[in-house]
């Protein structure tokens, strides 16, 4: 495997066996960060049932936390939140939740002109209860 990979210990840890990160050359790839706190892995906004079901959640909240989780991965791969040059947006409930992710998107990306590309999936699923995942390309400055 070529490009280095890259473990941050402010991110919440991977669910599977994959880094948070690897470089090659001046493109850093992320692999799909959620909104899991990193420190507790609970997920902000979410209310369960007894039964582990998600009785109820957030997105706004999820989408904050996603995007500090994907900041954190950034920071330590020695990248910035302004390298993002592409993201991959993967929602549970389109529908429910776009119009509010798009809200919070615009806040951390005023200028569009400036932003990352991106594409917004509705999806089934994810492999935790969260509504919101990202997928992310930046470019390292040298």
């Amino acid at each position: 495997m070529s490009g280095a990979s890259i473990h941050a210990g402010e991110a919440p840890k991977p669910v599977g066996s994959y880094p948070h990160a690897r470089r090659v050359g001046e493109l850093l790839f992320l692999s799909g960060i959620g909104p899991r706190d990193p420190a507790t892995d609970a997920i902000p906004g979410n209310e369960m049932y007894a039964d582990g079901r998600v009785r109820k959640y957030d997105i706004e909240a999820q989408t904050r936390a996603v995007f500090a989780n994907v900041r954190a991965v950034l920071e330590a791969s020695g990248a910035r939140w302004e390298d993002l040059v592409d993201v991959t947006v993967y929602l549970t409930d389109m529908a429910r939740d776009f119009k509010a992710y798009n809200a919070v998107w615009a806040e951390y990306f005023p200028d569009p002109a400036a932003a990352p590309c991106r594409t917004t999936l509705g999806i089934t699923a994810l492999p935790t209860p969260i509504a919101i995942e990202l997928k992310c390309v930046a470019r390292l400055q040298e």
